[in-house]
């Protein structure tokens, strides 16, 4: 089942932090639901509104995949150039081979995120002229069954305006993020 999210832009948190509220008494879990904005302080003063972590602000996870997947790239090339050159029939054989192969592979992948952790996250580029006019963005990960939900809710607040949509954090994510909540929230204070 895929999830969609859908993006809003408003420029009054408590209206937001309503918003959110509302949603949540008609069954969307609160780690569906989050709020971007470039004034942290503000958003945290609204207690209810749960606010995109510093981490997924930034683009750690896409280019560490990028990196990923060039480390990957590069230990195929150690490993196949190893066969053809016939490097593995040394008495060493493949053991340094593959050693050098799979440090390739965590380097770049390292690179990547070092990359990621400089530049914003690519899905919330297009929204940085809005974020630095003061506004702040509301984004919601729905499945199907949900979409009702946000359509009720929408409606009763004007100054919210719809910013379009996009492909959400996948089910397995926003499950983890519930299960953590409730381990740290509920089961070891």
């Amino acid at each position: 089942m895929r999830m969609k999210r859908h993006y809003f832009i408003g420029s009054d948190l408590d209206d937001l932090e309503l918003l959110e509220e509302q949603l949540e008494s008609g069954g969307i879990p609160t780690p569906q639901i989050h709020v971007l904005s470039l004034d942290d302080t503000d958003v945290e003063n609204h207690h209810h509104l749960h606010d995109v972590q510093s981490l997924m602000k930034r683009d750690l996870i896409h280019s560490g995949l990028y990196g990923a997947l060039i480390g990957a790239c590069i230990a195929t090339a150690v490993l196949i150039t190893t066969y053809l050159m016939d490097w593995h029939t040394s008495p060493a054989g493949w053991i340094p081979f593959i050693f050098l192969a799979i440090i390739c592979l965590g380097f770049f992948t390292w690179e990547g995120g070092l990359w990621g952790i400089q530049n914003k996250n690519v899905r919330f580029k297009r929204f940085q002229q809005v974020l630095e006019e003061g506004k702040h963005v509301f984004f919601v990960d729905l499945e199907p069954s949900q979409e009702p939900i946000l359509s009720g809710v929408i409606g009763t607040h004007p100054k919210v305006e719809e910013a379009g949509a996009g492909a959400a954090s996948p089910h397995w994510v926003v499950a983890w993020q519930g299960r953590m909540k409730r381990l740290f929230v509920e089961t070891l204070p």
